[in-house]
Formats: C-alpha cells, sequence, structure tokens
C-alpha cells in the first residue's frame, strides 16, 4: 500500500487499450471478436451491390450503408456475414441483386440490405424497372411508350441507413439508354445520392450511379476509403463514347457503350455494377458485377486506471475524456 495524497490505498497506475480498426471483407460466415476491455463499438455495415442489367440497361444500386454505435462484451466473439455482389447479367437470371450483410450481438441481428439490380431490357425475364434494395437499381432505356421508374431504397426505422433510389428512364426516346444506378446516399444526413435519369436525347447516355460516402476519417486505415456508389447505366451502341454512364463515386462501376463493356463494382465498397449498352454482342452488351460488402467495425481507446484517487485527479481525466468507470 502507497500514500496517496493523503489517502491510503493501491499505487494508481494507468494502462490503456489502444483504438483497433477491424475490417471484415470475405463473402460469407466469419466472426469477429471485442479486445478484452472493449464495450462499446462504432460498425460500419455495408451490403453488396447489384449486378448490372442487359441490353441498354440500368447500372446496380449500391449496397445499403448501415452506420451503427453497439454496446458489446470485451474478449466475445460476434457473427458476421459479409453479402457478396449481385451477378453480372449476361443472360435471363434468376437474380441479380446483391446480398445482405450482417452482424449479431447478442441476440440482435443488425442487416444492411443489398443493392437492387439494374433494369434490363424486356428480352429478359425481370422487370424492366430498377430493382429494389439498400439502394435500387437504375431503370432499363426503353423504346416505346412506358416509363420505367428507378428502384426503390428499402429503408427500415433504424440509426443511420444511407440508400437513395435508382434513376428512371423515361418518357422514351427511341433507342434511348439505360437510367444510372442509385448509390447507398444520404439518410438525411447529406451524403450520397440519387442515381442520375438517362439522357433522352441525341447523346443518348447512361445515367450517371449515384454518390457513395467517404469513410477515410472516420475509420482510418480501412481497406477502402468510400462506399456505397452506384452502377452507372449503359449507353446506346451509336452513341459517343463519352455517353456511358459514369459509375457512382467510391465503388460504382461504369456502364457500356459500343466497343468499352461495362465495369464491375469495386470489392469491400458494396459498389453496383455498370449497366450492358445496346450493342448485339458480348460483352458490351452485358450488365457487370456489383462489389461486395464490407464490416468495418472501430474500438475506441479505453483508458483504464484502477485504485483509490484523489477528487481533483479524477475531475482532470474526466475533463479529457480519459476517465474509464
Amino acid at each position: 500500500m502507497a500514500g496517496n495524497g493523503g489517502i491510503i490505498g493501491p499505487v494508481n497506475t494507468v494502462s490503456s487499450q489502444a483504438e483497433v480498426i477491424t475490417a471484415i471483407t470475405a463473402s460469407g460466415p466469419g466472426t469477429f471478436t471485442t479486445a478484452a476491455s472493449t464495450t462499446q463499438v462504432s460498425a460500419l455495415i455495408v451490403a453488396g451491390g447489384g449486378g448490372g442489367g442487359r441490353n441498354m440497361a440500368g447500372g446496380g444500386g449500391a449496397g445499403g450503408v448501415r452506420c451503427l454505435s453497439i454496446a458489446v462484451s470485451g474478449a466475445t466473439p460476434y457473427a458476421v456475414v459479409v453479402g457478396a455482389g449481385g451477378a453480372a447479367m449476361t443472360g435471363p437470371p434468376s437474380s441479380f441483386d446483391g446480398v445482405d450483410t450482417t452482424l449479431t450481438i447478442g441476440c440482435v441481428t443488425y442487416t444492411s440490405e443489398s443493392g437492387g439490380g439494374g433494369g434490363p431490357n424486356s428480352a429478359n425475364p425481370v422487370p424492366e424497372g430498377g430493382g429494389p434494395g439498400g439502394s435500387g437499381g437504375g431503370a432499363y432505356g426503353n423504346t416505346n411508350s412506358a416509363t420505367h421508374p428507378g428502384g426503390t431504397a428499402n429503408t427500415p426505422p433504424q440509426p443511420c441507413n444511407q440508400g437513395n433510389a435508382g434513376g428512371q428512364a423515361g418518357p422514351p426516346y427511341p433507342g434511348s439508354p439505360g437510367g444510372g444506378g442509385r448509390a447507398a446516399g444520404a439518410g438525411g444526413g447529406g451524403a450520397g445520392g440519387a442515381g442520375g435519369a438517362r439522357d433522352g436525347g441525341p447523346c443518348k447516355a447512361g445515367g450517371a450511379g449515384g454518390a457513395g460516402i467517404p469513410i477515410s476519417s472516420t475509420y482510418p486505415g480501412a481497406p477502402v476509403t468510400g462506399v456505397g456508389g452506384g452502377g452507372g447505366g449503359g449507353a446506346m451502341a451509336d452513341g459517343p463514347v463519352g455517353a456511358i454512364g459514369p459509375a457512382g463515386p467510391h465503388g460504382g462501376g461504369a456502364g457500356a457503350t459500343n466497343g468499352t463493356p461495362a465495369t464491375t463494382g469495386t470489392v469491400n465498397t458494396g459498389g453496383g455494377g455498370g449497366g450492358g449498352s445496346s450493342t448485339g454482342s458480348p460483352p458490351d452488351y452485358d450488365g457487370a458485377a456489383g462489389g461486395s460488402g464490407i464490416v468495418i467495425i472501430k474500438e475506441p481507446t479505453v483508458v483504464i486506471a484502477p485504485g483509490i484517487w484523489q477528487t481533483n485527479t479524477v475531475y482532470e481525466y474526466v475533463k479529457d475524456g480519459n476517465w474509464s468507470n
């Protein structure tokens, strides 16, 4: 025992557990184990992006993005499932949406919804409007009188859901390109945005994928610098090269045009895949795959201060944000 400013007790010692940022990137089931002194984490949960549609088609919607603060127990394993991106649309598929990503803490499972697939040409047995999802897919650029809507955003009433609707195609222009994919955009926070509508004029351009969100300042050292970009829409084959639907920043893929295939969503971002062009042969004709999702968990610095302390010393630590209970 030692004297401590007039109080008898153990010698005061301060130790700390440094901030830890962990990224889980492998698609499918996995686990995450907290450090010994962790009681609260910040989690970014990103679902797989949707694949782009085929033939003058919409770009894939980005996977939903959720950011949460969750109470946890130290030195405890928790279940994680990282969603894969939706498949490239190279023929009539059964599905080309992305896959949900989940994080289970105790009895609660936190889910980020997959991105919707881009709307394809009506020759394929999939609705011509973009698919719904964490972010919606862009619509198919039709040549008749219909207006095809972009996919809607599914936003459950839980904290920090980010996703926006896909771009619309219509009213039509003969041989018009697909609408842009939609991004994982801002749920009231202003980050991200919806997919752009396709250009019905002579440029025959695909709509732009919606913007995702940067994450570097919140999760330094993570394997990606942003998440949730939407896929660009496919252009008409006889349009200029610049008519491709631009990729949504932070993970989206670009749309196709004649001689330029669509590009895939970036892995570990939940980016949507680009939509296919109207050219008559693959690969320009085909949509591109969406990017896989990711889970990033930040465990804050924890200061551990056992023993008996003078009141004014405790006050200084609390004021500086360095006191642990």
